[in-house]
């Protein structure tokens, strides 16, 4: 019981999946969970900085002098960095799979 509780206190507040990493051969225990947590606060950072991007291009000078690449610079990390922790996790649970 006080197993399930500390599983639910750590998916911080419903934003990180509550469901236990598939267990990769060779690569089991704490290492394996604290990989699969990176990987979705990964996920996390990149919403943020999609966001984060959008919100600079709403409130960008948009005249010529205004340096408008910035938040295409904001937005495209944050997409590289979705795309690239997806593929890992897809990755990974077809090796533990």
């Amino acid at each position: 019981m006080a197993m399930q509780r500390a599983a639910a206190d750590v998916t911080l507040a419903g934003l990180i999946p509550g469901a236990k990493p598939t267990k990769i051969p060779g690569m089991d225990g704490p290492v394996s969970e604290i990989f699969g947590y990176a990987l979705w606060l990964l996920i996390l950072a990149g919403v943020g900085g999609v966001i984060f991007g959008v919100y600079k291009l709403a409130v960008s000078d948009k005249s010529r002098n205004g340096g408008g690449s910035e938040p295409f610079k904001w937005m495209g990390g944050g997409l590289v960095a979705i795309i690239v922790s997806s593929s890992l996790i897809a990755i990974l649970n077809g090796i533990a799979g």
